[in-house]
């Protein structure tokens, strides 16, 4: 178990981390998420003890990561694929670090198979993918056997066939009853992933619920398609109805169910190729939650339709 207490982090006048409290439980997924510059990657590092914090406390498994006598055995960590010695082989990479807490070479090879590194273990990582970077990350985090995984992006560079290893890998280790805390920026990946989510904006926790919870909370919309669209839009003109353009025949609209919708189209005579409603995503919460927490934020191609 993960647990953060008041955990800040300032750097000089920047505060990165703003009194955060938290709990990921073993025997699930937590999904870490944010936008860039929410305070993810620095608190995961206060986790494993790489940044101090400048008040508030985390431990893992009831300690502070370095008061733990072999803390790879207790913790898994995958960071920064790119923290390793390009000289070296995949195979050498993580014989030294198992040498660090006395774990035998056959462990070694057990998680270069484990992560599908068979191929490349003799090779310099200098020479590897960006998939492969991620691979032996994962690898390096495997080796303790530890009760705790924080996996920051593990799905980076993987083709389809590793991000679905990853996604089945993190649950079947959760469903053993260890601690999975993984963020990633892919929200159909998380929903697919999580079990439980925690949101950061601008330091501080904006949503920290189970996953279908924070889908409940998204409600529904109804997606309309017609070669006549904008009248149908014009026709639902409401101030309590919220119509937002997909693309040049497609809407969706909030506030009003899909009887009304079809009634309107008819009394005008538009023809409707698609009238459904649907359950907001992942990725639906996800944008609310965070739209006031960017630090930089992009153009919209896509707002509401003119009533």
């Amino acid at each position: 178990m993960i647990q953060a207490t008041s955990l800040t982090k300032r750097y000089g006048a920047r505060t990165a981390v703003d009194s955060v409290d938290f709990t990921v439980r073993p025997g699930q997924v937590t999904g870490f998420l944010g936008p860039n510059g929410a305070g993810k990657s620095t608190t995961m590092r206060m986790i494993v003890g790489l940044d101090r914090p400048t008040s508030g406390r985390v431990t893992v498994n009831g300690k502070p990561f370095a008061e733990h006598r072999a803390p790879l055995r207790e913790v898994g960590a995958l960071l920064d694929a790119k923290a390793v010695h390009t000289g070296r082989s995949a195979r050498n990479h993580l014989r030294a670090i198992a040498a660090t807490h006395r774990i035998p070479i056959s462990r070694v090879d057990e998680v270069i198979d484990l992560t599908g590194l068979q191929s490349v273990a003799r090779k310099r990582v200098g020479g590897f993918s960006l998939g492969m970077g991620q691979r032996l990350g994962l690898a390096a985090a495997l080796l303790g056997d530890p009760a705790t995984l924080i996996l920051d992006e593990p799905v980076n560079g993987l083709d389809p066939e590793g991000v679905l290893w990853v996604r089945g890998f993190a649950r079947a280790l959760a469903a053993e009853g260890r601690t999975v805390l993984l963020s990633s920026h892919l929200m159909s990946e998380m929903a697919l992933t999580a079990d439980h989510i925690i949101v950061l904006g601008k330091g501080r926790v904006i949503a920290n619920a189970s996953v279908s919870d924070i889908l409940g909370s998204t409600g529904t919309f109804v997606r309309v398609r017609s070669p006549r669209i904008g009248e149908i839009a014009r026709r639902l003109g409401q101030p309590d109805v919220t119509v937002t353009s997909v693309d040049a025949d497609t809407i969706e609209v909030r506030g009003v169910g899909a009887e009304v919708i079809g009634d309107a189209a008819a009394s005008i005579g538009v023809p409707l190729h698609e009238l459904s409603t649907v359950q907001g995503s992942l990725e639906d919460a996800y944008m609310r939650l965070t739209r006031d927490e960017v630090e930089y934020k992009t153009a919209a191609f896509a707002g509401e339709v003119a009533r």
